[in-house]
């Protein structure tokens, strides 16, 4: 007895010694339910909400500017022209124009008439909001002293879309270029629906963290067939984390619609994180994280911290000094 007893009591302080894993609330586009999304205002408004991660999307103009887009081209519901007239239809591919013509477009606001506002009526307008720079959001990051925030930078190539966008190498190398520029090369993980990005990634960056992006969804399924996976069909695999885990990523970020506690379960014993995708309404919030996620991106970031609060968790410090200019 005594034996068990002593064993019992230097597992418990093992236990105690260990510290627990860090949840990471990621601010989706920013903040995209209460700011412009991608833009500086959504970046200090996750900031002085107090978020881990930031979550972004990049694309590169016709003379190699990384730029935060969730679009490869200008989507009309979000984009004013230099005559403060909104866009019909898909606006220029962003690979097309120059960073100088992409800054004549103004992204502060949402187009009232669209379905998209809708969606979104939270959010504050602000007008004169630009596209910005990646090396932008760095600049304010550090401007602010938030030394604990982190970067998930997703890459927007698409496979059905190889015009769109550079190809998966030179895009990766672009951006990697400004990240190592920016001195952020431990604190940005690199996400993304395209698998072939992940792994030129891994190639040039191994310690960078990767993150494998899916979706089962009427408007996207990276998972069927190869072509988005880099080769790596499901079918060759017993479930979605093992092909992840054969993808090497480190995460794995599903649509949360499409996460179950059993694949959540497998992800773990295989050593991922998983960190699921846009999670917005306070009851799937608790639901996942009483599952044991590792983190949630949200477009409202507020919510996630008002759950995680009645839970009792740590919460990420909060950027007091996000004043907008």
């Amino acid at each position: 007895m005594r034996v068990g007893r002593r064993v019992a009591a230097a597992a418990a302080l093992l236990l105690a010694a260990v510290p627990a894993l860090a949840f990471d609330l990621q601010g989706h586009r920013g903040t995209r339910g209460l700011e412009p999304e991608n833009t500086l205002a959504a970046f200090r408004r996750a900031l002085e909400i107090g978020v881990d991660t930031l979550e972004m999307d990049a694309a590169i103009t016709s003379d190699g500017v990384v730029v935060v887009s969730h679009d490869p081209e200008l989507p009309a519901a979000i984009t004013r022209d230099a005559q403060g007239r909104w866009l019909h239809g898909r606006g220029p591919l962003i690979h097309s124009i120059t960073y100088a013509e992409l800054e004549t477009y103004d992204v502060g606001r949402i187009d009232p008439a669209s379905d998209y506002a809708r969606q979104f009526p939270e959010q504050t307008p602000r007008d004169g909001e630009r596209r910005p720079a990646l090396k932008q959001v760095f600049e304010l990051v550090r401007s602010l002293h938030a030394d604990h925030v982190r970067f998930d930078i997703e890459t927007k190539v698409f496979p059905d879309r190889p015009e769109a966008t550079l190809a998966p190498e030179p895009f990766a190398r672009a951006l990697l270029d400004v990240i190592r520029a920016a001195g952020m090369t431990e604190r940005v993980m690199i996400q993304s629906f395209d698998w072939r990005t992940l792994r030129i990634v891994h190639a040039l960056e191994p310690r960078m963290e990767t993150v494998c992006l899916t979706a089962r969804t009427r408007g996207l399924d990276n998972l069927a067939g190869s072509a988005w996976t880099d080769g790596h069909p499901l079918s060759d695999v017993p479930s979605v984390p093992h092909l992840v885990k054969q993808a090497g990523c480190t995460t794995w970020a599903p649509y949360h619609g499409n996460l179950t506690r059993e694949t959540l379960g497998i992800a773990h014993e295989l050593g991922l994180k998983v960190i699921p995708w846009t999670v917005n309404d306070p009851a799937d919030v608790d639901r996942l994280i009483g599952w044991s996620v590792d983190g949630i991106i949200s477009d409202y970031p507020n919510r996630v911290r008002e759950v995680m609060a009645r839970r009792s968790m740590p919460l990420p410090p909060r950027v007091a000094a996000a004043a907008r200019p």
